[in-house]
């Protein structure tokens, strides 16, 4: 377990993700994982109301399995707005309180533990989105707040003006980081590391590349995903595959545990965000919040790609 940043919650090391159940994981493969996933002792599901191909389906999915299984005490439940399409993408007021009640409902609880802003909205100002949120927190809805796909810039405006105006503050931020794609330390985590904020990066595994199953010249994988994960090939992505493997047979581990290591290395890295369809996938992912990388490994593996 960890400290989730400056909150009060104490998180597994490998976030559980959400966004696979009620698309390529149905509810009886979802709810397989979900046991899993807490019987090796994780504690941390992430999920969205707008996940994936119905609106709140992820949502409903996990509210049925803990309501069934008695432990809403044992979970820690992060949860978004401002995703999905029409009328609910957007940070208005009037959205975010009216799809917390929705994802209380889905989610059969009386609470959210982390509620993230999914994406930022600029059409609606911050102070009306950040006054809202800041409510939820007083009214004892949501108990910490997050952000995901913000600018630095607006990043820091938001933490700003929460900070200046008494108001409940951004403490966690989800940013989409991963081996191959490390935009995010250039650009965010300098915001991050100034406002002490703890970091849980969305496609962790990059689609399923930074799993291994992927390859030039491999057998060709059909999934969901293979089409952008085959991608990172043609970008000179293939070496990274060859740190991976060298990394992964010292510790006789999974590849996909070696890229979730390497985030859990970088600086302000809690728990990265990773999804499985398998209780065989999970398993993969969940040895790496056993796994340290020494040094000289994260420097190999750094190595391979650098921040854009």
């Amino acid at each position: 377990m960890a400290a989730l940043g400056r909150t009060d919650l104490d998180v597994f090391r490998i976030c559980l993700g959400g966004n696979v159940f009620g698309w390529t994981a149905d509810e009886p493969q979802s709810h397989a994982i979900l046991d899993a996933y807490t019987g090796a002792g994780g504690n941390f599901i992430d999920t969205a109301n707008s996940y994936l191909v119905e609106h709140g389906r992820s949502e409903t999915i996990i509210g049925r399995w803990i309501a069934a299984r008695g432990n809403r005490e044992e979970i820690i439940l992060a949860t978004k707005v401002g995703g999905g399409h029409g009328a609910v993408r957007n940070l208005r007021a009037d959205t975010i309180e009216r799809e917390a009640h929705a994802s209380l409902e889905r989610l059969q609880t009386d609470r959210i533990d982390l509620y993230y802003a999914h994406f930022d909205d600029k059409e609606t100002a911050l102070e009306e989105s950040l006054r809202a949120f800041d409510a939820l927190v007083k009214a004892g809805t949501v108990r910490h707040i997050g952000a995901s796909n913000y600018t630095a810039e607006r990043l820091a405006a938001a933490l700003d003006f929460q900070r200046t105006h008494g108001l409940a503050e951004f403490t966690v931020l989800q940013p989409h980081y991963n081996l191959v794609e490390r935009d995010f330390e250039r650009m965010l985590l300098p915001v991050a590391e100034a406002w002490g904020l703890a970091v849980l990066p969305y496609f962790a595994l990059a689609k399923g590349f930074l799993t291994g199953k992927y390859r030039p010249g491999g057998e060709a994988v059909e999934s969901e995903r293979a089409e952008a994960a085959r991608a990172y090939l043609d970008s000179g992505a293939a070496a990274v595959l060859e740190a991976l493997d060298e990394v992964a047979a010292a510790h006789a581990t999974a590849v996909a545990a070696v890229a979730l290591a390497w985030l859990l290395a970088q600086p302000r890295g809690v728990a990265p965000i990773a999804s499985a369809r398998t209780t065989e996938q999970l398993e993969q992912i969940l040895s790496a919040a056993r796994l340290k990388l020494t040094p000289a490994e994260v420097d190999r593996l750094s190595a391979t790609t650098q921040a854009a």
